[in-house]
């Protein structure tokens, strides 16, 4: 089946307080590569088996959080065919020049009722990821630290939770995959644009255009106790895990990076396709479905956000 609309995540830009620090964190400790930096004093990082030129923006500022989260299309006239049902739903839009982030086309913004401000983008530079297209490697030799594969997904805290979700699926087109429910309140979202369990994902919050976790995928559950190696040899602030949620079934671990933005990394082994039925967890199961095994919630999961 061929792919079109809006194909997958493609980067997020995220805020930090101290680009040294943050610089150690995401290339020494993770193990993402640098690729580019601007005139704004943004640093641009990709994950190794990525072929576009950037997933992850850095960008300096006085407050963590994020910036925003573009997802890539499959062609320019994706961008009219979003741009025309973004607008029928009632929510403005804004063309942001091509070049404005470096080697990314124009791309199409907007803000979530949530007040998340998404964009859609077409063009991109695809220098390819770290190994040759004739004869490769399974992996390169140069990995460091974590090493994860690609940029996966957000997790984003938000008000206005039931006309976030309305908007996602029927101006974006995404797919509700799972969800966690109190009665007939949805509590949490799992939306994707592809074949995963998730690409994005929403949490009913009072307050408006959070940001809760930037996740990384991992290859098995082995690196992601690798990853909790990393974490405690560096002495990174560590949230929860290592362990496996109910909902989506990743095996996963929360950190921070040194601005507080909240890090995931995991492995999965779920999928979805169309016609698949969406999963639901209940409040009275809350700790199982958000915390597998140890079936109990964390304060700080559920309180800090940036």
């Amino acid at each position: 089946m061929a792919m079109t609309g809006i194909l997958r995540p493609g980067h997020v830009q995220i805020r930090v307080l101290d680009m040294d620090e943050s610089l150690n964190h995401y290339i020494e400790s993770m193990g993402l590569i640098e690729v580019d930096r601007d005139d704004q004093g943004r640093v641009y990082l990709r994950c190794w088996d990525e072929h576009d030129k950037f997933s992850l923006v850095l960008e300096p500022s006085d407050r963590a959080g994020i910036n925003h989260m573009a997802f890539k299309v499959a062609a320019e006239s994706d961008l009219e065919h979003y741009e025309a049902k973004v607008k029928a739903y009632g929510i403005e839009t804004k063309r942001v020049p091509a070049g404005e982030l470096n080697g990314c086309g124009e791309r199409l913004s907007f803000v979530t009722p949530g007040g998340h401000t998404l964009e859609l983008y077409a063009q991109k530079d695809q220098p390819g990821n770290s190994l040759p297209t004739l004869n490769p490697a399974p992996w390169p030799r140069d990995l460091k630290g974590m090493a994860p594969i690609r940029f996966d997904h957000c997790l984003l805290y938000g008000d206005k939770h039931d006309e976030t979700i309305d908007f996602m699926i029927k101006a974006l087109d995404f797919q509700l995959t799972e969800q966690l429910v109190d009665g007939d309140t949805q509590l949490t979202a799992f939306l994707t644009c592809s074949t995963k369990a998730h690409d994005i994902a929403f949490i009913r919050n009072e307050e408006p255009g959070k940001l809760h976790h930037v996740s990384f995928l991992l290859g098995s559950w082995e690196k992601v106790l690798r990853a909790a190696d990393i974490i405690s040899m560096d002495k990174i602030k560590l949230d929860v895990g290592p362990t496996r949620h109910g909902l989506t079934r990743g095996m996963t671990i929360y950190y921070y990076d040194p601005s507080g933005n909240r890090n995931e990394v995991f492995a999965e082994d779920s999928y979805v396709y169309p016609d698949s039925p969406v999963l639901t967890w209940t409040v009275d199961n809350i700790g199982q479905a958000i915390f597998y095994h140890s079936r109990q919630l964390v304060d700080s999961f559920t309180q800090i956000s940036t």
